[in-house]
């Protein structure tokens, strides 16, 4: 399912009914992922805290924990199914066709070596190039991220800012030209308005490179206006997804509904912050992961898990409220507005 401005565009990414298990408890972590990114598009995964979006990331860049695993499902990249038993695969997409930026950006970098070193090897392992030659392309990068290059490429990590480190990171994620850039939470460690101009970084780079790009966050606002299209997540599901348009003024699900009613508003006065009831990791095992929280829960929800119902082409909700007729014209009129 895809944004119709991107329907024409080749899908980078596919994750195919992916499911990530413990294999010591046996505990479903991630349940039957679908999701779908293609060239030049930005998509947001949201959820709060816990529900599988970092395992989600690392699935796809095959750095899973040994006691997690893939009990089924596929992840196609650039139409191949990657084999995650393929090192000598692994070690050729990450870093050069995929890349991603971490929540850590200290543990992105070795605070001894100064960045330049970092960069120059990171550029080495995948291009057969001098130090020289891979110097000027790690102080293009800096140029490229917003830095000024030469200072910061004769810097130890700890002189840099948090900003500035993270701008690094991007640069470094991005040196290659990557297919698909996973940005895991890369504005979590920083101050609001630092982790703007973070996000704003990386959309420019994604308009500049077509690259696609899966923006991880707990914060729906954050990638509201950025992304075109966003899928929200409790519990390993999916609970919805659809253009961002869509999600802002007509959110399907209740989880959806709730995310962003919890955000603060400057434009009306409210006496109390709406809050979401219960506890985070409060994941139903049986029927709606959602249900032991959801203020429209009916006995359906407790023993039945709903498949995702298709509202239109562009926006599916896994949610016993709606049929498959029910809302079934309301994106056109989202649109219009």
């Amino acid at each position: 399912m895809a944004d119709s401005k991107n329907n024409n565009q080749q899908s980078v990414l596919e994750i195919k009914q992916l499911s990530i298990q413990n294999s010591q408890t046996q505990k479903v972590l991630i349940n039957g992922l679908d999701l779908t990114i293609r060239a030049g598009e930005m998509v947001g995964l949201v959820e709060e805290s816990g529900s599988g979006k970092s395992i989600t990331a690392s699935t796809i860049m095959g750095l899973l924990p040994k006691q997690l695993e893939i009990s089924q499902g596929e992840v196609i990249f650039q139409g191949h199914r990657i084999d995650y038993d393929s090192k000598k695969q692994l070690r050729r997409l990450r870093g050069k066709e995929m890349a991603m930026v971490f929540q850590d950006y200290n543990g992105s970098l070795t605070p001894f070596v100064k960045i330049g070193k970092q960069m120059v090897e990171v550029i080495r392992i995948h291009k057969d190039v001098s130090k020289k030659e891979a110097k000027q392309m790690a102080l293009w990068a800096l140029r490229r991220v917003k830095l000024p290059e030469e200072r910061v490429f004769t810097s130890y990590p700890f002189e840099l800012s948090g900003g500035q480190k993270q701008r690094v990171a991007i640069a470094i994620a991005m040196i290659h030209k990557p297919a698909l850039l996973i940005a895991d939470e890369p504005s979590t460690a920083l101050d609001a308005v630092t982790g703007e101009h973070i996000l704003e970084l990386i959309d420019e780079l994604r308009q500049e490179s077509n690259c696609a790009v899966l923006y991880i966050t707990h914060h729906l606002g954050e990638v509201l206006n950025r992304a075109s299209r966003i899928a929200v997540m409790y519990g390993g599901h999916i609970v919805e997804e659809a253009v961002s348009k869509a999600i802002g003024a007509q959110p399907q699900h209740p989880f959806t509904d709730l995310l962003l009613k919890a955000r603060p508003s400057f434009m009306s006065r409210q006496e109390r912050l709406a809050v979401i009831p219960g506890d985070p990791g409060n994941v139903a095992e049986t029927g709606c992961p959602f249900v032991h929280r959801c203020p429209k829960r009916n006995d359906k929800c407790l023993h039945e898990r709903s498949e995702h119902i298709f509202l239109n082409d562009h926006h599916r909700v896994a949610c016993h409220l709606y049929s498959e007729h029910e809302n079934a014209n309301y994106y056109d009129e989202v649109l219009s507005t």
